[in-house]
Formats: structure tokens, sequence, C-alpha cells
């Protein structure tokens, strides 16, 4: 743990090879892995500062943030917004800095933050006293001035709850959008899983597990496999 709790260090990373689809993801970050690590014929390019992706719930979000970090080598720190928030005024904000200042200090290091849109939906009607105004704004100005190589990495399920203050180009450098596997997908999805229980996938006909899974987040398909 780190930063009071308000970190969690992620041990289990995968990479690129455990994560079916999202091949445009995929290419973004390996033309900005070298960028980031500062390697040399980069110093012209300023640094990516991170990613939100936006899906459907089981579709691969979470497992793509671990990816992140274990295909560049990094360490992953999870933000948990449900740990932030205090009853006591500005202790929320104070909070949030604190783990801020968490993840700069592991730097160079990618920080995940899970269901954004749950601990910065704003409440028009002010019944939280601001809170989650004030935390927004904390969030985007750390976003605009950090120096340091945090690679952040946002996931978020439903966009209409997202303040359109964090949503505006130059947040994050780019937008994913995580929809239900495709055929050739769930093709690979199967085989991944297969695998990691020490299966054969070509014993198990994947084409054909494919074709009758239309509809079936990724989830959903590493819970068939284990039911099986």
């Amino acid at each position: 743990l780190a930063a009071d709790g308000l970190l969690e260090i992620e041990l289990n990373t995968d990479d690129f090879a455990q994560l079916g689809g999202l091949r445009a993801l995929k290419r973004w970050l390996e033309l900005r892995r070298t960028v980031f690590a500062g390697s040399p014929g980069s110093g012209h390019l300023p640094p990516p500062k991170g990613v939100l992706l936006l899906g459907v719930q089981g579709g691969g979000k979470s497992l793509a943030a671990k990816s992140v970090a274990g295909s560049w080598r990094l360490p992953l720190l999870r933000l948990d917004f449900a740990a932030l928030y205090n009853k006591y005024t500005g202790e929320t904000e104070r909070n949030l800095r604190d783990a801020l200042r968490g993840a700069q200090r592991m730097a160079p290091s990618v920080l995940w933050v899970d269901e954004i849109e749950k601990g910065l939906a704003t409440d028009e009607g002010g019944g939280d006293g601001g809170v989650s105004r004030r935390v927004l704004g904390t969030l985007l100005t750390w976003m605009a001035e950090r120096k340091e190589s945090v690679f952040l990495v946002a996931t978020a399920n439903d966009i209409s709850r997202l303040p359109p203050e964090l949503l505006r180009k130059g947040r994050f450098d780019e937008i994913f959008f995580v929809d239900l596997p495709g055929h050739e997908v769930r093709v690979e999805i199967f085989g991944i899983h297969l695998a990691r229980r020490r299966q054969d996938p070509a014993a198990f006909g994947v084409d054909a597990l494919a074709r009758q899974s239309d509809g079936f987040s990724a989830a959903e398909i590493e819970q068939a496999i284990v039911a099986a």
C-alpha cells in the first residue's frame, strides 16, 4: 500500500499477449512506449499523458490497464476513489492530492483509475456540498501541470456521468471505446483463456465456440471456460 492506503500497488500485471483484440489501443501504446521512456531520438516529443477507456462492463478495460504496466515494465498503481471521500470539509481533496503525490514519487509509473465516473459524477444540485466539483478541479489541475512520468489510464462504463471538462481534447491523449468482441476476437479470447489453463485451444473447436458466443463479453467467455 502507498499514500496511506489511498493507492494500491497492483502486482498481477499482464502484457498485451494476454489481451484479446483492442488492436488500435495496442498499436497506439506501442508507438508511444519509447517516447514515454525518454529513449534517444524522442526528446523533441512530449511524453504521453494517458488514455480514457470507455465501454461495456467485462469488455477488458481493467485488463488493458494492467497490460499497459506489464508491457511497459512499470509499476501499476490503482487509485480507489471510494477511499478518498471523507465527511470533513477539504479532507477529500487533500486525500486526492496525497494520492497523486504518491504516484509521482513512484514515477515512472502507470496510474489506473477504475470506474472514474463514480468518483467524478457531479451533482448539479449541490447535494454533495460541491465535493465532486472540487475533486474534479484538483484532478484536472494535476493532469495539466504534472511534470513526472505518470501515465494515467482511466476506465469508465457510463460516459453520460462524466463531466464534459474531463473529455475535452488535451485532458487525455486519446479516448478508446471498448466494445463487445467480434468473432475473430472471441476466437482469440477463447485461445488465451484455454492456454492459461494448460489446455490446447486446437482441441476445442474455438471457431465454433466463438460463433455460439455471439454477444458475450470477454469476462463472460472466461467464466464459461471456468464453468466448463
